[in-house]
């Protein structure tokens, strides 16, 4: 016997009329499927788990969506491409009735396969994050700023991305004029104490 949370009833419940089939629908294969399948709410939109993370459906005003933890690792291509963009309408594009689904066959091999890959293990290699770069402060910034005591104790004690905001300010201006214009700027400020952004924070 399927086990239903109530709570995506009531998610299906209050879903727009055109959306209501196609969950409905989808949950169904589903829990067919996969018998053991344990529904739950996560991230506010109905989920499915088996041995972890399984699928996912979505309604939104004018299209549902569903999609596989893991479809960045199943053979379909379709599937693996939307999976690498994590396109918002879910890696079966935008539904907005039943004709827009693939055929119930083909979603259920799905299911089965995303079923396998927990079954084995098998997990998901997210992409390492880019290497920060250090930041590079032209000698030309640190003597000027050295010159004024107060400038240099707000320097000195700023987090990293405070003294990236002033030293790129600086850097990045196209002309000798604007660069020295700034770095005047830049030190009468923080002699006062004050970020690069000072005038936007609360």
């Amino acid at each position: 016997m399927a086990t239903k949370d109530k709570r995506i009833d009531a998610y299906i419940a209050k879903s727009a009329d055109f959306a209501k089939p196609i969950l409905n629908h989808l949950r169904e294969l589903v829990h067919k499927a996969c018998p053991d399948v344990v529904e739950t709410l996560k991230w506010s939109m109905p989920c499915f788990e088996y041995k972890g993370m399984l699928c996912n459906l979505a309604s939104f005003k004018q299209h549902c969506s569903f999609g596989f933890w893991k479809a960045s690792l199943m053979k379909d291509k379709v599937l693996m491409e939307t999976a690498q963009s994590e396109v918002a309408m879910g890696h079966l594009g935008r539904i907005t009735s039943l004709k827009d689904l693939p055929s119930d066959k083909k979603i259920t091999a799905w299911i089965k396969e995303a079923m396998k890959l927990n079954e084995e293990g098998k997990k998901v290699v997210k992409a390492k994050p880019a290497v920060k770069q250090e930041l590079i402060v032209p000698d030309y910034f640190i003597s000027a700023v050295k010159k004024n005591k107060k400038a240099w104790t707000t320097y000195e004690a700023f987090s990293p991305s405070a003294k990236k905001d002033y030293v790129q300010w600086v850097t990045e201006a196209k002309s000798e004029e604007t660069k020295n214009s700034r770095l005047a700027q830049a030190i009468e400020w923080m002699a006062e104490g004050k970020r690069r952004n000072w005038k936007y924070e609360r």
